[in-house]
């Protein structure tokens, strides 16, 4: 929310952009006015990260106007909105895919500034003397420094060092950092790209940012930048907290007079074309930065670090066909799968029930939807009634065998546990007569037939069988 008095302080900003002596397009992009800053490094190498920057700071530059009742809200949504225009004009032109952009962006207020961070540009507040760094890089050497692995120093000199781990790039969610910092009269802020910071340390920094006007310590940051060694191109946002009834003086006058500053990518014209930004050199001790011929490229030079920061990719040509390959890649490989996974399971046995007779089934006991993994092989004629519950339980649920002839010998076992069904006796026959005994004189009678009518002795019925199939099981004689 913004204060309920009318602000009390205002800045004065200086902004300058410069090529650098080793690359050819200058792809950081920045902005300075009355109430924001912005500091934006492309990232993408042939992928034009110059476009990227651009868009960002034509974007954020819109908020340089009386400030929003909410400073951060307003610096996230127009950090979407680069994000939303990077998107679109990758679609329209397909040689941009891979190009982002770092943001680093001030909106001030009157009394604070709102601020906005995404990737490895950075903020500074010099107050009292003493630098503070507002910002984190957002790095994979910084992770490294967070875990305690190297130290800041040793970051510098990291062969990954230049691998960043967000940006704005139309694709990826920006996810900035969002915070604010409470200002007082006699602060300075500087937002730069890594041409300055990473070849400068933070005392390096403090010394020029303690020296001279807004205007003086752009110039000599790109310039001891220069001088550091520094491969990158190199770009420098410097503004004064001051009161805001405090006269413009005569090395402040450049600035006052030109309003809103644009450098970098994003400017109209080269800034060694513009009159503004020549303004800043005169009566340096030095001459323009500007003037010095960048160091030309060679063919079999090694890969530009800048082509392997954030998400570093070719155009892509012909992606539907790499995609149609890979897909049928995949399906080569699943068909491969499955039919070696069919194949092996058609040489596995088990046994279980056939309705209600002990079966032996080829492949395995599992079923996908719409493919059947076994087949009946051959059913016996035991039944599940004649077995023993325990065994017909056994039967029910599955039995795995090693192979077919396993399978033969655990159905045999079955059949030896089955109740056999009992077979009829044979109808009993009439036994002989009693022989008379030795000496007996009742042989005549013995010998002489029944009297008529009185009906011969005949044998006892059988019984008849308790059991029959299904439960029991027939046993062949």
């Amino acid at each position: 929310m913004t204060s309920t008095t009318e602000p009390t302080l205002r800045l004065r900003y200086a902004a300058l952009s410069d090529v650098g002596r080793v690359r050819k397009d200058n792809q950081d992009s920045g902005f300075a006015g009355e109430n924001l800053l912005v500091i934006a490094d492309g990232v993408g190498g042939a992928a034009r990260g110059d476009v990227a920057s651009s868009t960002a700071v034509q974007i954020l530059r819109r908020l340089d106007a009386p400030p929003p009742e909410n400073l951060l809200e307003a610096l996230a949504g127009a950090i979407h909105r680069a994000h939303d225009r990077i998107a679109e004009l990758v679609d329209e032109d397909p040689e941009l895919e891979g190009t982002s952009t770092t943001v680093t962006a001030a909106l001030f207020d009157g009394r604070r500034v709102g601020i906005g961070h995404v990737g490895d540009s950075r903020g500074y507040l010099l107050r009292n003397g003493e630098l503070s760094q507002l910002t984190k890089d957002h790095t994979f050497v910084q992770s490294l420094i967070d875990e305690g692995r190297i130290t800041e120093e040793e970051s510098r000199s990291h062969p990954h060092r230049n691998l960043i781990l967000r940006a704005v790039d139309g694709v990826h969610e920006t996810d900035p950092d969002l915070f604010t910092i409470e200002l007082v009269q006699g602060d300075r802020l500087l937002l730069c790209s890594d041409g300055c910071s990473g070849v400068l340390d933070n005392d390096r920094l403090a010394d020029i940012l303690g020296t001279g006007t807004v205007d003086f310590a752009a110039v000599e940051l790109v310039r001891a930048s220069l001088e550091a060694g520094s491969s990158d191109n190199i770009t420098c946002v410097v503004a004064d907290v001051v009161n805001a009834d405090a006269p413009a003086d005569e090395s402040t006058l450049a600035a006052t007079s030109t309003g809103p500053m644009l450098v970098g990518a994003a400017a109209e014209q080269p800034r060694k074309a513009g009159a503004t930004s020549k303004s800043f050199f005169r009566g340096h001790r030095s001459g323009d930065t500007g003037e010095l011929e960048p160091v030309p490229g060679e063919d079999d030079r090694p890969v530009d670090p800048e082509e392997l920061r954030y998400a570093p990719r070719p155009p892509r040509r012909f992606a539907w066909l790499r995609r149609l390959a890979i897909l049928f890649g995949l399906t080569a490989l699943l068909v491969l799968a499955a039919t070696g996974a069919y194949s092996w399971s058609q040489d596995q046995y088990y046994v279980a029930a056939d309705d209600d007779h002990v079966a032996i089934y080829r492949g395995v006991q599992a079923d996908l939807p719409g493919v059947n993994l076994s087949k009946l092989h051959e059913t016996s004629d035991i039944t599940l009634a004649a077995l023993p519950d325990y065994r017909a339980a056994q039967v029910r649920d599955g039995i795995s065998a090693k192979d077919l002839a396993d399978a033969e010998r655990i159905v045999a076992n079955i059949g030896d546990l089955a109740r056999p069904c009992p077979t009829e006796e044979p109808s009993p026959t009439a036994s002989p007569s009693a022989e008379t005994s030795p000496g007996s004189g009742d042989k005549k009678a013995s010998e002489e037939p029944q009297a008529s009518g009185e009906p011969s002795p005949s044998p006892s019925p059988s019984p008849s069988p308790t059991l029959a199939p299904p439960d029991c099981v027939e046993v062949s004689p």
